[in-house]
């Protein structure tokens, strides 16, 4: 099937080819997919390559790129809140944490039809195989504090409480699947909250059993998740208090440690 790169700073995935159909997640600036489906008025459902989630987006926001392009990993990524790069010559601001794929030493890429290009350098180098660094991971997180809660969100315009850590641990070179219940599968359970450490995830669920809420430990009593929007709370054994209104707002499941 046909491989393609995002070549626009942020595009929805949705769950139907139409552009009224819910937006389940995003596609990054720089992310490969694969296309495995058409359907009328320019629309593929694609399947992201980083975290295999799969949607409908628009052909208009991704450029094909042939087989070992969409296989070349990603050596860096986009450190500013917000990045000046450059597409075929023209200038397009992405956001934080976009992965910088295929990019030799002078910071240029071919992506199909498209050259992409820094002026500056922005940029930092993907940690691969080497100890998780816990005060790189909070430096990253706090990027997204107060961003804005926005389902499907993943990006420090509008982000979900998956999104949220997936994008933080991404960075720190520790993939994490797309939903909460996805990422609640991975790591090794820490059985009491006493002995959280900072970048420890907890998981909350509905009253039905479901996992349905993800966010970051700071420590044994403090939790940074996006909730209406990225804030860091108190936590106890039973699960959030809103710090504004004093009101228990998730119930505690479990917590993963992934490093």
């Amino acid at each position: 099937m046909p491989y393609a790169i995002v070549v626009v700073p942020v595009a929805p995935l949705r769950a139907a080819p139409a552009h009224r159909s819910e937006m389940i997640s995003q596609l990054l600036w720089g992310e490969g997919v694969e296309i495995v489906n058409t359907a009328p008025d320019g629309w593929v459902e694609v399947i992201n390559q980083y975290d295999g989630y799969s949607g409908w987006a628009s052909l208009s926001h991704l450029e094909e790129v042939p087989e070992d392009v969409y296989h070349h990993p990603a050596t860096h990524y986009l450190s500013d809140w917000i990045n000046e790069v450059y597409v075929n010559g023209r200038p397009m601001m992405v956001p934080f944490g976009c992965l910088l794929k295929g990019y030799t030493n002078n910071l240029t890429a071919k992506w199909g039809n498209v050259t992409v290009s820094l002026q500056e350098k922005p940029h930092i180098l993907l940690p691969t195989g080497s100890p998780v660094d816990p005060k790189r991971l909070l430096a990253d997180a706090m990027k997204f504090l107060n961003t804005a809660y926005l389902w499907g969100g993943r990006n420090v315009f509008g982000v979900d409480c998956s999104g949220f850590v997936q994008n933080v641990f991404k960075l720190s070179g520790v993939p994490l699947l797309r939903d909460a219940s996805q990422q609640a599968t991975q790591g090794t359970t820490v059985d009491f909250l006493q002995e959280a450490r900072l970048g420890d995830l907890a998981f909350f669920d509905n009253p039905e059993g479901k996992i349905t809420h993800v966010g970051l430990l700071l420590d044994d009593h403090e939790i940074m998740h996006a909730s209406g929007k990225v804030r860091i709370d108190p936590i106890d054994n039973q699960g959030i208090i809103n710090a504004d209104t004093q009101v228990r707002t998730h119930q505690l499941r479990i917590i993963k440690r992934l490093f």
